[in-house]
């Protein structure tokens, strides 16, 4: 039986990707700062605290893969200079922490496979964004760039290293959907600006299966857009939740750009931001998307 340690664990991919692990048979230790409070399920709770810098050395002993997705949410509370101070630190020292716990603790880790964002890309106009573009230039882009340096030292250990740059993840049980959808319980299909900005997107069935993919493949390395195939803009992604979820029975309402400005600040700058990823290198190592589109996704997600 191997050893998964995820770090993020109970985030929504976390959650979501331990529950399949634990169905294909490995053991699956999260990082905690109180792992007493953890609820068993099958799963082991080790501690670890990124400001202290420690960390349990017998789960880093035991652990075959390290999936890492720990990171304050980006969209949780408005950008303060503190809280910006914040997302990037929760994402650069935890990095510190496991490189440092790998070189320094007796291991068998054969791969570390990390998340990152989309938000690594700038804004152009009809670009498909691929992973050998350059960065952005803005917040989140300067955000990311620390975030996959970072984790990439691993690399300096002999381990290998898959990082994720992930998109808007389409799931009932929390996250961006659940933000879109809650006007709709009142009967608005609320557009954000003009509703043309691209968004990449993904299920979270497909995360998930990118994350398990990338544990089972060790012939996967180097860094992939995690995204669907088929971007689509905020309008359409907004409509078609609207007519899967309501049929007719919603008023389209949009929210205006100066509005979100005054109402999010800065973080406007990435509700408004258009960016198209391309899925391809992904595809080409044989990962076949169950959710292509956002019409199948949005089936999906609002038949349950």
């Amino acid at each position: 039986m191997e050893t998964v340690i995820i770090t993020g664990g109970t985030g929504l991919v976390g959650t979501a990707l331990t529950r399949l692990l634990l169905e294909r048979g490995y053991k699956v230790i999260i990082l905690s700062r109180y792992p007493e409070k953890g609820n068993n399920n099958g799963v082991t709770y080790a501690h670890w605290n990124i400001d202290t810098q420690s960390i349990d050395k017998e789960a880093i002993q035991q652990a075959d893969y390290i999936v890492h997705l720990a990171g304050a949410n980006v969209g949780e509370k408005r950008w303060t200079a503190a809280r910006k101070q914040e997302i990037v630190d929760s994402r650069t020292k935890s990095s510190e922490l496991i490189y440092t716990a790998l070189k320094t603790i007796p291991n068998k880790v054969k791969k570390v496979i990390s998340s990152s964002a989309t938000g690594y890309y700038g804004e152009f106009n009809d670009h498909i964004f691929t992973e050998t573009d350059p960065p952005g230039n803005d917040y989140l882009a300067h955000t990311t760039v620390a975030w996959e340096q970072s984790i990439s030292k691993v690399k300096e250990l002999d381990k290998q290293l898959v990082i994720f740059r992930t998109g808007i993840i389409l799931s009932r049980e929390g996250g961006a959907l659940k933000e879109f959808y809650q006007p709709l319980r009142f009967g608005f299909a609320t557009i954000l600006g003009s509703g043309e900005q691209i968004i990449p997107w993904i299920h979270i069935h497909d995360i998930v299966r990118l994350y398990f993919n990338a544990i089972v493949n060790d012939k996967l390395e180097g860094t992939y857009n995690a995204v669907a195939p088929n971007p689509v803009t905020n309008r359409e992604l907004i409509l078609t939740m609207a007519r899967v979820a309501k049929g007719r029975s919603f008023m389209t309402t949009y929210v205006p750009g100066f509005a979100l400005k005054l109402a999010l600040g800065e973080m406007s700058v990435e509700v408004l931001k258009s960016v198209k990823a391309s899925a391809a290198k992904i595809q080409q190592t044989g990962f076949q998307f169950s959710y292509p589109t956002i019409g199948e996704a949005m089936e999906q997600l609002f038949s349950q």
